[in-house]
């Protein structure tokens, strides 16, 4: 944990409001990201973040610096989003656009679309994957987490999360490949005649 994360935890679990709404305004949005990538949904995933958040305040006193800030927050993350699952809240199917990602400047919107249309199908495999993995691949690859982060937010072995996380590139690596032999990465646009 870096210095001044330390410095945000100890004045938070002091009581100091200010430090506390530090501590959220650095993590909200990996957090929520997270949070709307698992709840397929922008509503349930601020709500899902609110809770986290609300949850961290609870025990915060209990923090003893055994693991990151990071994973210790997307851990609570991680099991409010378990338990909001297992209640059977429906999760809604992503749409396409919801998919979509802001382009980058000076690339060729040729480039764009297969940039596009390979993420669809990437994120579309992802999402296919069983629950472990999966949560496994938002926390390792989307939220940027350490194996050892990842593996502590989990409640799991490192080994169990390379495991899963060595599952998953597996699958996503067979489906993408048959996606490429089928022509079916790019549905949206045809060759010209």
């Amino acid at each position: 944990m870096n210095n001044s994360l330390n410095q945000l935890v100890e004045a938070a679990r002091a009581g100091d409001q200010t430090a506390a709404v530090g501590l959220i305004e650095h993590f909200y949005e990996r957090v929520y990201a997270f949070l709307r990538r698992l709840a397929s949904n922008e509503a349930d995933a601020a709500d899902l973040t609110q809770r986290t958040f609300s949850r961290v305040w609870q025990v915060l006193p209990s923090f003893a610096g055994r693991s990151s800030v990071a994973s210790w927050i997307h851990g609570i993350a991680y099991h409010v989003y378990v338990d909001w699952r297992r209640g059977n809240y429906p999760t809604e199917s992503r749409s396409e656009a919801w998919w979509s990602a802001c382009p980058a400047p000076d690339v060729q919107p040729d480039e764009l679309a297969a940039r596009a249309d390979l993420a669809a199908t990437l994120y579309a495999s992802v999402e296919q994957l069983e629950p472990d993995p999966r949560e496994s691949v938002h926390l390792h690859y989307y939220q940027g987490l350490t194996l050892q982060e990842t593996a502590e937010a989990m409640g799991v072995a490192v080994s169990t999360v390379k495991y899963r996380l060595r599952l998953a590139l597996d699958h996503l690596h067979k489906k993408l490949d048959a996606a490429q032999v089928s022509g079916t990465d790019c549905p949206s646009h045809h060759s010209p005649h």
